[in-house]
């Protein structure tokens, strides 16, 4: 039988070998492919190489700096009623410190070393300015608890400030940060469930389009203040009612309940709380939820792998289908051309016959004054008309871009309103000319990812559950092939190939 501690090795150094494998197969075949072609304009692995990363959001008064203390065993973050920080701060562990060391903040960072260091997955962070770069640093503390996440912790919600008196785009940032998150954290308290404008934009808009939907997690804290379980009832369901109006779903959200048990200790000495008693399960499902961060992180970059391989995979074929196009308008043009210039020399030859002072001249001479004339032809046609016909059809074909893949559901509809832009602007700036057989060759490499890529790695993971503790510990050491497969070419398909 496998010890507890022994199993959890075991698995926390296999997820960490699949990830290491995947982020290998995106910096090796995914990023060169996107950068060539205008997809991305950094390696698409710098927003997923770092560990994983927890998100926590919420209005100022929701509790967020207590929850992140009580998660780390320390006072790290600054507490209380008012607003008391309007900084992005980046939570890490500082494994350079001993494990008996008492926990605390060992180093601390300015936003200007966050985004300027490839450690980090912030470099596509600097766009927001130097207002941001301001409220943006870097704390590394000594927690277990951070063993194998980071925690990011943001200025609270408010009801009235705006862009003007921030510095910058406060939904913006969020957003980039819900991108590169593999946990988010939103948390309301009971005395603002859930009306706080920026809360309301962050839902409705800035999360939805950012971020996937089983990455959010909605959590009611400081429900210590409840007068009874009869008022926290009340508290909760107007939370759902506001989160169902909010997000517009029909159903209602999973809520997590949580608290912060010294505060509740301190500030309710005098109060019946003995109802908590019956949620401190509550507490510890949304700890374990938050420390399986790691795991969440491997079905990430699965549908990391599967989004980027996708819409990559559709802007190479919409590429390929360019080239198609301009390969045989370029034939009938040519045939066209050629054809034009026959019936010149034709009548050329013709008007040799009739017309003197030819008329009376060898036949050598006149085939060669109706050979030059359809080579005059062929060239006037080769300088002028073929030039003017190929630039019309770039253009007609970029202003009917949409032409250029079939669109039969939504799925592609949507792939393809990710990378219409990529694709016309790539056409622009290459004129349509680039090489047909690499671009095929870079095709059939990443729909193999594709398709493949986070199939694999997802079956790896079922089959990781499904097995019992004995046999853990063989499987983890004997299954990591699964991006060597992905990185053998595949040959190309008779249609393909056409």
């Amino acid at each position: 039988m496998v010890a507890p501690d022994e199993k959890s090795m075991y698995r926390d150094n296999y997820i960490k070998a699949l990830r290491t494998e995947m982020l290998e197969m995106v910096a090796e075949q995914l990023s060169p492919v996107a950068i060539r072609y205008g997809y991305s304009e950094v390696p698409l692995e710098t927003t997923i190489k770092w560990k994983p990363q927890v998100l926590v959001l919420g209005s100022y008064s929701s509790g967020k700096s207590t929850l992140i203390n009580e998660f780390l065993g320390a006072p790290i973050q600054a507490t209380g009623q008012a607003p008391t920080d309007d900084s992005f701060t980046v939570i890490t562990h500082d494994d350079t410190q001993s494990a008996d060391a008492p926990v605390q903040v060992t180093e601390s960072r300015d936003g200007k070393f966050l985004l300027h260091d490839s450690e980090y997955p912030f470099e596509t962070l600097r766009k927001h300015g130097q207002r941001f770069a301001a409220h943006f640093r870097l704390k590394k503390v000594n927690s277990p608890f951070l063993r194998n996440l980071a925690i990011i912790d943001t200025p609270g919600m408010l009801d009235s400030i705006t862009e003007r008196d921030r510095g910058y785009n406060y939904q913006e940032v969020i957003g980039d940060f819900a991108q590169i998150a593999d946990l988010v954290l939103v948390l309301f308290d009971p005395h603002k469930a859930g009306t706080v404008r920026e809360i309301h934009t962050s839902l409705r808009e800035t999360l939805p389009s950012r971020t996937f939907e089983d990455r959010v997690l909605f959590v009611l804290n400081r429900i210590d203040e409840c007068a009874s379980m009869i008022d926290l009832l009340r508290v909760y369901g107007t939370l759902c009612w506001n989160l169902s109006q909010i997000t517009g779903r029909k159903d209602i959200p999973m809520i997590h309940l949580t608290y912060s048990s010294q505060d509740a200790a301190a500030n309710n000495k005098n109060r019946d709380i003995s109802y908590l008693g019956y949620l401190e399960n509550q507490r510890e499902e949304l700890k374990k939820a938050v420390l399986q961060a790691p795991r969440y992180r491997l079905d990430n970059l699965a549908a990391f792998v599967e989004t980027h391989g996708e819409r990559l995979a559709h802007l190479l074929e919409a590429l390929i289908s360019y080239r198609k196009r301009l390969r045989n308008f370029k034939m009938r043009s040519f045939a066209a051309g050629f054809a034009g210039s026959l019936l010149a020399g034709s009548m050329a030859f013709v008007l040799t016959l009739v017309a003197p002072p030819l008329a009376g001249t060898d036949l050598i001479i006149k085939l060669a004054a109706a050979g030059g004339t359809t080579a005059l032809a062929l060239l006037i046609w080769a300088f002028t008309v073929r030039s003017f016909s190929l630039n019309r059809f770039h253009r007609r074909t970029l202003k009917n871009c949409d032409d250029l893949t079939p669109l039969p559901n939504q799925t592609r509809r949507d792939s393809w309103d990710a990378i219409r832009d990529k694709v016309v602007n790539y056409l622009r700036s290459t004129n349509g000319k680039f090489p047909l057989r690499e671009t095929r060759r870079e095709f059939n490499t990443i729909r193999k990812i594709h398709q493949h890529g986070s199939k694999d790695i997802r079956e790896a993971l079922r089959e990781l559950e499904g097995i019992s503790d004995d046999q853990e510990v063989e499987f983890t050491q004997g299954q990591l092939k699964l991006v060597e497969n992905l990185r053998r070419p595949t040959p190309p398909t008779t249609s393909e190939a056409s």
